[in-house]
C-alpha cells in the first residue's frame, strides 16, 4: 500500500513597513485593516480541525506593527480621517475621504452592505480630484460619518461581524451612526489587533501550527548580498551599480530570529526567504542563525537541476544543501496548487474548489505510487491578500477544504519541521540556482529603469550612512540607530515590487514612502537632503503638465502684487486641487496657484498664497518657500523673512552641500510672491529644459509641494519663440 501523501500548507503573512520613523506616524493602514480582516481569523478558523496542521510564516516587521496597534501606539492617516468629526473636515479632507474610503473590493466588501453600496454609487466612478471635489458638496455630514464607519467595518472579518457584539450591533444598525458608534468601532479594532499574536502563540503551543520567519524587513536576500547575482537569471538586463552588503543580510536574518524567539518563546526552525528568493551566498547566513529549512518555488529546483542535476528530480520531496559545514533542508512549492488558491478558486463554488484541490492531491499521490517514502506537497502563498476576492472572506472555501482534509485518510496535513523529523532530506542539490518564486528570476525587483534607480538611491544613501557611522562625532546614538533602522527598512522588497510597471496599485504612495525612508536617513544624520530624493522614481509621475500653457512673453513688475491684468496675460499656470497636497497633510493650502512665464532674459514665477493663510506664512512667522531646480543643474532659491523677502540662491556642489551663488534678479512678497530669475545666473541657454518644483515650509516642516509629485518642465525660449506663439 502506498504511504499517505503529506501536505505542508504554508501561509505567508506580510505587509510592508508603513511607519515613518522620523514623523513617528503610520502612513498607510493596511496592517491594521488586514489585522481585523485576515490575520486573526486565519488561525481561528483552524480550531475545529485539529488534524489540519500547517505552517504560518510571520514577518517580523509585520508583527512589530501589529504590536504597535495592539498597544495603541500606532496611528495611521486613515485613523485620523476616521476619528475626525465630519463637520471639522475641510474640503481637501472630504475629497481624501471619498478617494480612499472605498479602497475595498466592490463585489465582496462593498456590495453586501446596502448603505456602503449606496455611498459608493453616490460617489461615482470618476476618482479624479476635480470630480471628487464636485461630488463632495453633495455628501452630508451624516453621509461622511456613515462612510467613516462602513469603511472600517467592511474591513472586519465576517466571523467578527457575526460574533463580536459591538460589530454585530453596528452591522444591524446599518446607517445613521453617531460619534460613539465610531469610537466603539475603533476600540474594537484595537482589541482584535491585541488578540493576533496570542492566538498564534496558543496554536503553536497546542502543536497545530509551526511558526516560521522571514528576514526582518523582507529584503531580497540574494540582491542585498550581491546585486550582481541577478545576472544568473537576467543576463541581458542592465543592472545598477553593484550593491554588495552581506553584513546587512546577516543583520536582517539574525534580528528576525531574535525577535521571533522573544515573541513566541522558541526560535524558528524554518524560514520563507522574502519572495522565495534564494542564492548560494545567503545559505551560510541563514544556517548560522539556526534556521534548519528554507523554501522556494519548484522552478528554482528545475533550474538547479538543469545546471547540476541531483539524484531524484521531483519537487514532492525535500532536498539537502551541504556547503562547508552548512546543512540546510530546502522545499519547493507546488506552483500550480499554490496559485489555484491565490488566483483561481475565488470565482468557484467553495465546495467544488475544495474538492478540486483534494482531487489534485490524490492524483499526485497516484502518480507517485511505488515510492518508498511519503511524498510531500508544499503549498505556499500569501495568507491575507487573496481573501478579499472570495465571498465571505474565503470562509466557505476554507471550511470546505479543512473539513475534507480532516477526514481524508490518504492525506496527512503536517508542519514542515515535523515532516523533516520523520522523513529527513536525502537528495542533494550541488548548486542552488539564484532566483525567486516569480519566474525563477529577480526581474520584479531589479533590471528595469525604475528598479535600478531605486537601488542607486539606496546605495548612495548607504554610503553616506556608513561614512558617518565610522566617525559619528557628536551625533546622538539614537539618531544613528534610527538611521540604520531606516536603511534596513529601505532594503525591503516591497518598494521595488511597485516599480518597473509590472503591477498596478498605490504606486505613488509606495514610491513616496520609499523615498521618505531615505530622506529620514539624511535628516537623522543631520545632512542635507539631496533634491533628487524629492522627485518620484516612477517615470509616469515625473513631468507634470501645467493647467494652462504659456503663450507669449510677459513683462511683469516684481512688486508683490498683481497690478495690470496684462502683466501675466501670457503666463502658464498650475492651479487647483491637483497642484496641492503634501506628506504632512496640512489643513487647507498655503498656495492656490503657481504662475510662470518668460521674457528674453528671465524666467518669472508667481506664487499665489491662500488669502486666509498668507498673513501667517509670509509675515516673518517662520514661513519659508523653497524653489528647487533639478535641471539643467541643481539650484534652489530660499525665500524667507516676510514682506522684506530675503532671497538666497544656492547650487549643489555634488557632495550634497549647498554653495551660495550671486543673484542679480528680483523678488518681492505681498499679496503674492514674485521672482524674476535671470537665465545667466543659473547658466541657462535657449532650448534648455528646466525642471522645477516649489515647497512651502512652516517652522522648518514641509507642509506643501507644487506639484504634489514630480516636477514642472518648462523650456527656455529661443529666438523663434515669439513667432511660434503668434502662429499658434
Amino acid at each position: 500500500m502506498s504511504p499517505p501523501l503529506h501536505l505542508a500548507l504554508v501561509w505567508h503573512m506580510h505587509q510592508p513597513f508603513y511607519k515613518d520613523l522620523v514623523a513617528d506616524e503610520y502612513i498607510l493602514p493596511w496592517v491594521r485593516l488586514h489585522g481585523t480582516k485576515d490575520y486573526l481569523d486565519m488561525v481561528k478558523v483552524l480550531e475545529p480541525y485539529p488534524n489540519v496542521r500547517q505552517t504560518f510564516n510571520l514577518v517580523p516587521s509585520l508583527l512589530g506593527q501589529i504590536e504597535d496597534y495592539a498597544t495603541g501606539t500606532a496611528r495611521d492617516r486613515y485613523m485620523v480621517l476616521t476619528l475626525k468629526a465630519p463637520d471639522e473636515l475641510d474640503t481637501g479632507e472630504r475629497v481624501e475621504l471619498l478617494s480612499t474610503f472605498f479602497n475595498a473590493n466592490p463585489a465582496t466588501m462593498v456590495a453586501p452592505h446596502p448603505r456602503y453600496a449606496d455611498l459608493l454609487q453616490k460617489r461615482g466612478n470618476d476618482t479624479s480630484e476635480e470630480a471628487l471635489a464636485r461630488v463632495a458638496r453633495y455628501f452630508t455630514d451624516q453621509d461622511l460619518l456613515d462612510l467613516q464607519v462602513w469603511f472600517n467595518l467592511a474591513w472586519c472579518d465576517p466571523m467578527f461581524l457575526r460574533d463580536e457584539p459591538v460589530l454585530k450591533g453596528l452591522v444591524d444598525k446599518g446607517r445613521d451612526y453617531d460619534a460613539d458608534d465610531k469610537a466603539n468601532l475603533m476600540a474594537c479594532h484595537q482589541q482584535l489587533m491585541g488578540q493576533i499574536v496570542p492566538a498564534y502563540r496558543q496554536a503553536a503551543e497546542r502543536g497545530q501550527v509551526e511558526l516560521t520567519t522571514t528576514p526582518f524587513y523582507h529584503p531580497i536576500l540574494p540582491l542585498v548580498c550581491d546585486s550582481e547575482v541577478a545576472r544568473e537569471s537576467l543576463p541581458n538586463h542592465a543592472l545598477p551599480t553593484r550593491f554588495q552588503h552581506p553584513e546587512d543580510a546577516r543583520t536582517q536574518i539574525q534580528r528576525a530570529v531574535d525577535y521571533h524567539t522573544r515573541l513566541f518563546g522558541q526560535a524558528p526552525k524554518g524560514m520563507w526567504p522574502s519572495e522565495g528568493s534564494v542564492s548560494e551566498a545567503m545559505l551560510p547566513l541563514v544556517a548560522e542563525a539556526g534556521i534548519r529549512w528554507i523554501a522556494t518555488d519548484e522552478e528554482v529546483l528545475r533550474e538547479s537541476q538543469r545546471l547540476h542535476a541531483p539524484t531524484g528530480g521531483d519537487h514532492f520531496r525535500p532536498y539537502r544543501l551541504e556547503r562547508n559545514g552548512v546543512d540546510l533542508s530546502i522545499l519547493f512549492r507546488d506552483h500550480r496548487l499554490s496559485d489555484r488558491i491565490g488566483f483561481v478558486y475565488s470565482g468557484w463554488d467553495p465546495q467544488a474548489a475544495a474538492d478540486d484541490f483534494r482531487n489534485a492531491l490524490h492524483q499526485i499521490r497516484h502518480n507517485l505510487k511505488g515510492s518508498d517514502r511519503a511524498p510531500l506537497v508544499t503549498v505556499i502563498l500569501d495568507g491575507e491578500n487573496c481573501w478579499e476576492h472570495y465571498p465571505g472572506d474565503g470562509h466557505d472555501f476554507l471550511n470546505a477544504l479543512y473539513g475534507g482534509l480532516e477526514q481524508d485518510r490518504d492525506i496527512v496535513c503536517t508542519t514542515v519541521s515535523d515532516y523533516l523529523a520523520e522523513q529527513p532530506a536525502q537528495d542533494h542539490i550541488t548548486r542552488l540556482f539564484a532566483g525567486s518564486w516569480i519566474n525563477h528570476d529577480f526581474e520584479i525587483w531589479i533590471g528595469r529603469e525604475e528598479d535600478n534607480l531605486a537601488w542607486e538611491r539606496l546605495r548612495e544613501t548607504r554610503e553616506l550612512l556608513t561614512g558617518i557611522a565610522d566617525d559619528p562625532g557628536e551625533l546622538p546614538a539614537e539618531q544613528l540607530r534610527l538611521a540604520w533602522e531606516s536603511l534596513y527598512i529601505a532594503e525591503g522588497s516591497d518598494w521595488c515590487w511597485w516599480y518597473g510597471g509590472q503591477h498596478v496599485g498605490m504606486l505613488a504612495e509606495f514610491d513616496a514612502l520609499f523615498r521618505q525612508h531615505l530622506i529620514n536617513i539624511h535628516t537623522l544624520l543631520e545632512q542635507p537632503v539631496p533634491e533628487i530624493l524629492h522627485v518620484p522614481i516612477l517615470r509616469h509621475a515625473k513631468a507634470v503638465s501645467p493647467t494652462h500653457e504659456e503663450h507669449g512673453f510677459i513683462h511683469p513688475q516684481i512688486d508683490g502684487r498683481v497690478g495690470s491684468y496684462f502683466e501675466w496675460l501670457g503666463a502658464g499656470k498650475l492651479e487647483g486641487v491637483a497642484g496641492s497636497g503634501g506628506a504632512m497633510h496640512a489643513v487647507g493650502h498655503a498656495l492656490t496657484r503657481l504662475v510662470y512665464g518668460f521674457d528674453e532674459n528671465h524666467l518669472y514665477l508667481r506664487l499665489d498664497p491662500d488669502p486666509e493663510d498668507a498673513a501667517g506664512l509670509f509675515s516673518g512667522q517662520g514661513g519659508t518657500v523653497l524653489v528647487s531646480f533639478l535641471a539643467p543643474a541643481v539650484y534652489q532659491f530660499r525665500l524667507s523673512g516676510g514682506v522684506d523677502c530675503e532671497v538666497e540662491l544656492q547650487r549643489a556642489d555634488g557632495d550634497d552641500q549647498w554653495v551660495g551663488r550671486p543673484f542679480s534678479g528680483q523678488a518681492a512678497t505681498g499679496e503674492v510672491i514674485e521672482l524674476a530669475i535671470p537665465y545667466m545666473d543659473l547658466g541657462w541657454v535657449a532650448g534648455d529644459e528646466v525642471h522645477l518644483f516649489v515647497r512651502v515650509f512652516k517652522d522648518d516642516q514641509a507642509v506643501e509641494r507644487w506639484p504634489a509629485q514630480g516636477y514642472l518642465a518648462v523650456t527656455v525660449p529661443d529666438a523663434d519663440y515669439q513667432a511660434r506663439q503668434w502662429v499658434v
